[in-house]
């Protein structure tokens, strides 16, 4: 059989991306026509060099694109060297509260340097030495203002840390970077309330050209972090806003991956992974949906191809759903009809349908060996 036209939706974006000045990180561009970068943040202590590196190497093999480590001792700065040398992707070195930390990751040889103007201490008194250092070593750095550190003179004005006062702070502080020659650095303004998260980044987009990293600050456990997060973003990224991303859960950091390459997938910001498209089940179902997703999802978790499986349990939709997929079931009274690109090539028991997918799922996937590499994503459809 001839190779397959893989049928996955085109790709449409709802605004056109916000112009900004553009930035490296290490080998990553950053800011305008540049792919939406997406970041954890390790778990690890630092000085865990093997551990570390470990879980590096677990996030980039996840398609993480930036991975940040934190810094809050000298014996971690030590070892920022290591660290940035053996990763397989650019590493950010996390400062707080000791402005020489800052100068240790500049010298390690880190790809940026995230600052938190709110907890390093005479912070704005440090910013041209930072600035010279950053430029001398072809480091960029990322202005991280978040609701829980905003400089106290700040609180006091606004009464509390409205999306006005996060952006106050961060517009003051890529000022004095400005002054200095400076325009190498990205900016957050982080919040734990999505809504408020959404007005300051809105506010920020509007007072000058910067690149801006999308987050939602400690979102929370992984059920309420990823609704809160996606939200956030989905408003943000339709309207064009955000040029990096990091979904902060409290959960392992490749979770935090997955969920940002999805919410970029969903928005068409980036190229379309094996999706396996399953409707919620009903009174309709004659088949145990559930299982028949789940295990369709095992069986193809390493699938190397944008598949769309398309596994649907009654008559209403499941053969349009099933037509419209790469490969697809649509199942009924026992049985299921096998989809491959909107013709049905066979109809097979309930008990062989997961067997029959995955055989031509990777028969497919065989087919097309040169399309760009997936991970299996679950998306339900239905009525």
């Amino acid at each position: 059989m001839a190779a397959i036209n893989l049928g996955t939706p085109d790709v449409r974006t709802l605004a056109p991306r916000r112009r900004t000045r553009q930035i490296r990180v290490g080998s990553v561009a950053v800011g305008s026509d540049a792919p939406v970068s997406v970041q954890s943040m390790t778990t690890t202590k630092t000085t865990d060099i093997d551990g570390t590196l470990q879980q590096i190497a677990e996030l980039t093999a996840s398609g993480c694109d930036i991975v940040r480590v934190a810094v809050p001792t000298q014996d971690d700065a030590d070892v920022l060297h290591i660290i940035a040398r053996k990763s397989q992707i650019p590493v950010i070195a996390d400062i707080h509260f000791q402005p020489k930390y800052v100068f240790a990751a500049i010298d390690a040889g880190c790809a940026a340097v995230r600052v938190n103007p709110g907890n390093i201490r005479r912070f704005d008194d440090q910013v041209g030495e930072i600035a010279k250092r950053a430029k001398a070593a072809g480091v960029s750095l990322r202005i991280g203002v978040n609701a829980g550190s905003l400089e106290p003179s700040l609180l006091q004005k606004h009464g509390k840390a409205t999306p006005e006062a996060l952006v106050e702070s961060a517009v003051w502080e890529a000022s004095l970077f400005e002054e200095h020659d400076f325009h190498d650095f990205k900016i957050s303004v982080k919040h734990n309330d999505p809504v408020t998260m959404v007005q300051a980044y809105r506010l920020l987009a509007q007072a000058g050209d910067w690149p801006l990293h999308l987050g939602v600050t400690e979102a929370g456990p992984a059920f309420q972090g990823t609704i809160k997060s996606a939200t956030a973003f989905g408003i943000l990224l339709s309207e064009g806003i955000g040029d990096t991303i990091r979904v902060s859960l409290s959960a392992p950091p490749a979770e935090e991956v997955k969920v940002g390459l999805q919410i970029l997938q969903s928005l068409g910001l980036r190229e379309r992974r094996l999706e396996i498209v399953s409707c919620p089940s009903c009174g309709r179902a004659q088949v145990d949906v559930y299982t028949l997703a789940d295990e369709v999802t095992e069986g193809l978790k390493d699938v190397t191809v944008p598949l769309r499986v398309a596994v649907m349990g009654c008559v209403v939709n499941g053969p349009g759903e099933a037509r419209e997929a790469d490969l697809g079931v649509a199942s009924g009274n026992g049985k299921g009809q096998i989809f491959v690109k909107g013709q049905v090539v066979k109809t097979v028991p309930e008990a062989e349908i997961v067997a029959t997918l995955i055989e031509e799922a990777r028969r497919i996937a065989a087919e097309n060996p040169d399309l760009p590499a997936g991970e299996a994503t679950v998306v339900t459809s239905g009525s």
